[in-house]
């Protein structure tokens, strides 16, 4: 009687293993620098340094410490301004960039692949090289003054944009022709083809699309620290401007404790929309 072979330590078996344990290593490497932020958020001051790796001298000070204006910190005020900046951005960047990659992917026109070539060449530019003429023409326009949000949102929309253009295109690109054409044979104008079936089967590459820009919009540090006014300013430009109890002392359990809290809504916003963010990443991958 012929033997069955042990699946358990077959080369497919070795395999799997190895896999589990790349991913392993991977999600280590991803979250230890996450844990270590949490385990000194929840530190005491007088034990920052303490190299033990697992949470001792439980305190919520640094929390407190993070919110409390008395030493100049206005991490409060911070975190509404950003989610002001956040979903500007991200609107403004979906509704322009949903029109120009539904046009980029469906409409034939003169000079259509050197435009999406623009587009993505935009994505690469450097943020570094606007800073000094967005600078001198907000300073000549009055935009680093007051509530002036738009100095922030207008060159996050910048970069924000051709990212937006480039995901939808590709998404749009994978979406079958014959259920928008079924719709036109119907009596459907091509917008409200549009708006009734080619918006709906967008939906996961929407989301993946607006949670991405908000990521970056909401991270953004380099144009918030100079064209932001304490009426503006961002949680990355608040954090960086943390202050210690002492002259020349600095914050590292109050940075790691407001760390944590900008982390966390991002977190539970990939976590809700995680079945989305998957569907829109995954879109085009498999051809039926």
């Amino acid at each position: 009687m012929r033997a069955e072979p042990d699946l358990r330590h077959g080369p497919r078996a070795r395999r799997a293993r190895g896999s589990y344990v790349g991913l392993a290593l991977i999600v280590v490497w991803g979250l230890a620098p996450f844990y270590w932020m949490i385990v000194t958020a929840f530190r005491d001051v007088d034990f920052t340094f303490d190299t033990t790796p697992w949470p001792t001298h439980v305190t919520l000070d640094n929390f407190r410490t993070a919110f409390s204006t008395d030493l100049g910190n206005h991490f409060g005020a911070a975190l509404w301004h950003s989610l002001i900046i956040g979903l500007a951005t991200t609107a403004i960047a979906l509704l322009v960039g949903v029109f120009a990659a539904y046009a980029l992917s469906r409409l034939d026109f003169r000079g259509k692949y050197v435009m999406l070539g623009v587009v993505l060449g935009a994505s690469m530019f450097p943020g570094v090289a606007l800073v000094t003429p967005l600078f001198q023409l907000f300073s000549e326009i009055g935009w680093l003054e007051g509530a002036n949000y738009q100095a922030l949102i207008i060159p996050n929309i910048s970069f924000a944009l051709p990212l937006t253009i480039y995901t939808l295109t590709a998404f749009f690109g994978e979406l079958p022709w014959e259920l928008e054409e079924a719709a036109r044979v119907d009596g459907c104008t091509r917008g409200q083809a549009f708006r009734r079936i080619i918006l709906p089967l967008a939906a996961p590459g929407l989301f993946t699309t607006a949670i991405l820009v908000f990521i970056g919009s909401w991270n953004e540090y380099l144009l918030a620290q100079q064209f932001s006014t304490p009426r503006t300013q961002t949680v990355t430009v608040a954090i960086a401007l943390f202050t210690g109890a002492q002259p020349h002392q600095e914050p590292y359990t109050a940075v790691m404790a407001a760390g944590v809290i900008v982390t966390v809504p991002l977190i539970i916003m990939v976590l809700v929309f995680q079945r989305a963010i998957v569907s829109g990443l995954t879109a085009g991958s498999l051809k039926g």
